[in-house]
């Protein structure tokens, strides 16, 4: 008799690259292993919520990343506090899971490598570092049973 281990299904997710005026929105699951910027909200308050909502609806994601910045030494700084609130408000809004992720010069990098909206491009990066942090999937494989 042969038994199917069940692998972990995909999940997906978007990730915010937080700003007080603007906020960077990226997407990407855990099958690819990579993210993709997809634009940047230039709303704030009820607007960017309502923004979100919309990005939420269309891309179904299973959790959220936001990018949590801190000085160079790992201090904390007010845009901290501010980004973490930010995940709170996500999370209560729309009831997904919040991942927090340190978001150092993800906005330096995305700049560097030209990227044409570059707050899309930090949030693809603080994905990306979320994704590698998690375990590898296991593959789907037949077992013949003893």
């Amino acid at each position: 008799m042969l038994e199917r281990a069940m692998a972990t299904p995909p999940r997906s997710f978007l990730s915010f690259d937080f700003g007080t005026r603007r906020v960077g929105v990226a997407t990407g699951n855990t099958l690819l292993r990579r993210a993709q910027p997809l634009k940047t909200v230039a709303a704030e308050g009820d607007a960017r919520f309502a923004a979100i909502g919309l990005l939420i609806g269309d891309w179904q994601p299973d959790a959220l990343v936001v990018g949590v910045p801190y000085h160079p030494d790992g201090a904390e700084h007010e845009n901290t506090l501010r980004a973490r609130r930010f995940a709170r408000q996500l999370h209560g809004r729309f009831g997904l899971a919040v991942h927090e992720v340190d978001e150092r010069y993800t906005t330096t990098e995305a700049l560097a490598d030209g990227a044409a909206d570059a707050d899309a491009a930090a949030a693809a990066l603080i994905l990306d570092q979320y994704l590698r942090s998690l375990p590898a999937a296991e593959p789907d494989t037949d077992h013949a049973a003893a």
